[in-house]
Parts: structure tokens; sequence; C-alpha cells
């Protein structure tokens, strides 16, 4: 038996909203990284996670990144992922 797709969607404290699906694939949580750059502009890197444990691990993936990149500061969000209709 094929499992149920759904849709999921992560609301981000600013207000941005990313849905994601169809997908049978147990996420549960939602990662967002937006790096300052030194000429004044951002970069952004996403993802999904199927624990919050999981998730809060690319923090630490995040740091080093952020010195091989020279970033100036990063934010670095995670949120639960709620299912929606599609």
């Amino acid at each position: 038996m094929a499992k149920k797709k759904r849709y999921l969607t992560a609301t981000m404290p600013d207000g941005y909203v990313k849905t994601i699906g169809p997908t049978s694939a147990p996420f549960t949580h939602y990662w967002r990284i937006v790096a300052y750059l030194s000429n004044g502009k951002t970069e952004v890197f996403w993802g999904h996670a199927k624990s919050l444990k999981e998730a809060l691990g690319k923090k630490a993936a995040t740091g080093e990144a952020a010195r091989q990149r020279a970033w100036e500061r990063f934010d670095f969000e995670v949120v639960e992922l709620t299912e929606t209709q599609g």
C-alpha cells in the first residue's frame, strides 16, 4: 500500500511561509539560514529534517560555513512543520 501524500507548511517568525509537498517523507521541522555577506547582499539556505535534533544539528555546521565563506553574520531558524491541505 502506498504511503499517503501530504503537504507540509512552515511559517517563519518573519511571516515567510514555505510549503513542501506532496510528500510521504516523515519530515517534522524546517530550517533556514540567512547569511549576510560583506557586500550587503544576503544568501538563503533551507532544508527540512525528520526531527528537531537533526534540524538543530545543522547549526554547528553553519558556524564552520560562516567562517569559510566570510559571512559577516547569519540567522539560523528552525520551525515545526504542520500538515496542510494541498
